[in-house]
């Protein structure tokens, strides 16, 4: 769980990196950025705004032979040891960033090196250290007064409420490659930040399987359960696959199947299916993990409940006591309107 609210900006260096295929220039300040109060709180909301309204999927820093040869890592452990380096080593981090940015697609931008104190990561206050660029320029309108007349002046800049490119290195599991946080507003080049600048792969922690089994069950009730059965089952067997998820601290395959699988003609569809697709979600191999419970919270917000029917009505299922759906709402053919219907029972209209 990430608080960001209390972080504080320690330092900021500004750099700036062209294209290299292009034969653009790189650009290092030789001092860091001088930071007042109104800078440091605009600064804040525009390198943290990405990262409150995305889900919080961590990675690592990793390289194909030792961790120890990415260059990120390297310079990121630096400054941790020793935060009176950060500008030197944010020049370094810059110039690895220009030599990754040799592909035509990529523009040309502001780097930012910043050391931030009071992160709240998982309860504990920890050191980080972000890496950000600005690429896009938008176009704004500026006014001035000339005598008696009103002048229109047409500059271009960052938006502020749009951070291109961006990560957070959080100073804990350096042994593991660090936890980090990446953005990517701009997709045509996500191999550039993600791959060849950082170096990232997935963190495999219990927020990522949690994350990704659910993720998979949910395209095995849309590929698997609705044509075998129909719409109210499958948002049944996500209701119950859920629910299992919520009420354990650990998952168990074999337990999970036996709860959540009604109908066990489909267990071994659901084996078949995880051998084809489960490398989608890294969990093929996996059958035993620890329930993240914020992962379920956010799986459980996305899930839809809804069965839209084409008379334009829709049901929605409660994912909380999924037994209502099951013993209040029936599901019939009607041979004279040669139409289904759903019959549902209640005792009261409840108020809204």
């Amino acid at each position: 769980m990430l608080n960001l609210y209390p972080a504080q900006i320690e330092s900021v260096s500004l750099h700036r990196v062209g294209n290299k295929s292009k034969n653009e220039s790189i650009f290092l300040s030789a001092e860091p950025f001088s930071l007042n109060d109104e800078m440091s709180g605009l600064l804040k909301e525009y390198f943290f705004k990405p990262f409150r309204e995305k889900e919080e999927n961590y990675f690592r820093f990793d390289n194909e032979v030792d961790v120890e040869f990415n260059e990120i890592y390297k310079a990121v452990g630096e400054i941790f040891e020793d935060s009176s380096k950060i500008h030197l080593l944010s020049q370094k981090i810059t110039t690895h960033l220009f030599e990754q940015s040799n592909h035509p697609h990529i523009k040309s931008g502001e780097v930012y090196v910043v050391h931030f104190s009071d992160m709240v990561l998982d309860n504990q206050k920890v050191d980080a250290v972000g890496i950000f660029k600005s690429e896009l320029k938008h176009d704004f309108l500026q006014f001035k007064e000339d005598g008696q007349n009103l002048e229109i002046l047409i500059k271009q800049g960052i938006n502020i409420n749009k951070l291109d490119k961006g990560c957070i290195v959080f100073d804990v599991d350096k042994e593991e490659g660090f936890k980090v946080l990446s953005v990517d507003s701009n997709r045509y080049d996500a191999k550039y930040w993600l791959d060849n600048f950082l170096g990232l792969s997935a963190l495999t922690d219990e927020n990522f399987y949690t994350k990704n089994y659910l993720k998979f069950c949910q395209n095995f009730a849309k590929d698997v359960v609705l044509p075998a059965e129909d719409k109210q089952q499958e948002v049944l067997f996500m209701n119950r696959a859920v629910n299992h998820f919520a009420k354990n601290d650990a998952f168990e395959e074999t337990s999970f199947l036996n709860e959540v699988m009604e109908n066990p003609e489909l267990i071994p569809e659901f084996k078949h299916y995880k051998v084809e697709k489960g490398p989608k979600y890294s969990i093929e191999d996996v059958s035993n993990f620890d329930i993240a419970n914020k992962a379920v919270s956010d799986a459980r917000k996305k899930i839809k409940n809804v069965i839209n029917l084409d008379t334009n009505i829709q049901i929605k299922m409660d994912f909380i006591n999924p037994e209502s759906a099951e013993k209040f709402v029936e599901k019939g053919w009607d041979e004279e309107r040669q139409m289904y219907y759903y019959l549902v029972y209640f005792n009261k209209e409840q108020k809204s």
